[in-house]
């Protein structure tokens, strides 16, 4: 993201791929810190396969997330994160990880039957967010993170199987950043991001917000109050501090 922010300074867009690179976790965050620089971007990064459609014997194509954020003047900006699937992964493992079911919709099992054990999810396949509108975002994602980064070499990653218990490592993404100036000028964009904004804010009333409001607000109280853990993942921090011999906070 510096490089790519540095790049930007002399160049109304720049595209990065990203190769053979660990799991980037919340795009969103990577979206956020080029917003609020005062680029859009957007960012997507592979996986092993793990959507399928009813029907399908296996998992076909990666549940390939892919976010994008855009600043928007004097207000926090937009950030939009999400995975291809109904659900993330990791809201899965999460599940898994403290013996609860998922929804119905989420995931198939490994014979490709709907189900709401999240240890039989994570055997199977993921469900496409839209069905078919869900599969044909992860191909784009696959053409921009995968294809745009291929190489021939012997050792390149190549596809499979995401582990059960953990993500996927080493896989390709892609990165790009556009200069809003570089267009219409920096006076007309912030004007028009703030007339189409505050229109679907009103046309949603009291309810309505941003992708990003939400993040927004939840960063503010956790710098000024801290943030609270969910039980299990502060059990498991606990058990890993002593483990390693580092106190965990009380």
């Amino acid at each position: 993201m510096r490089l790519g922010l540095q790049a930007l300074e002399t160049s109304a867009s720049v595209l990065i791929v990203l190769q053979s690179c660990g799991h980037l976790g919340a795009l969103g965050i990577h979206a956020l810190l080029a917003a609020e620089a005062g680029a859009f971007s957007m960012i997507g990064q592979r996986t092993p396969p793990a959507l399928a459609m009813e029907g399908f014997p296996r998992a076909a194509i990666g549940h390939n997330p892919i976010a994008f954020g855009c600043p928007l003047p004097g207000q926090a900006p937009i950030v939009f994160d999400v995975a291809c699937s109904v659900a993330a992964r990791g809201h899965i493992l999460l599940a898994a990880r403290e013996g609860k079911p998922i929804p119905e919709g989420w995931a198939l099992d490994a014979d490709g039957r709907p189900t709401t054990d999240a240890k039989r999810a994570l055997g199977g396949s993921l469900l496409p967010m839209g069905g078919h509108k869900g599969i044909g975002i992860a191909m784009m994602v696959e053409c921009l993170a995968g294809a745009l980064a291929a190489t021939a070499a012997p050792h390149a990653p190549k596809p499979g199987s995401i582990p059960q218990g953990r993500a996927a490592a080493m896989q390709d993404g892609f990165l790009w950043l556009v200069k809003p100036e570089s267009f219409a000028g920096q006076a007309p964009f912030g004007d028009y991001m703030q007339q189409w904004t505050e229109a679907y804010l009103c046309a949603g009333g009291d309810d309505a917000r941003l992708p990003g409001n939400r993040g927004d607000a939840l960063e503010r109280e956790a710098r000024e109050h801290g943030i609270v853990l969910p039980a299990a993942i502060a059990q498991e921090l606990s058990a890993l501090g002593e483990q390693l011999g580092v106190r965990f906070p009380t």
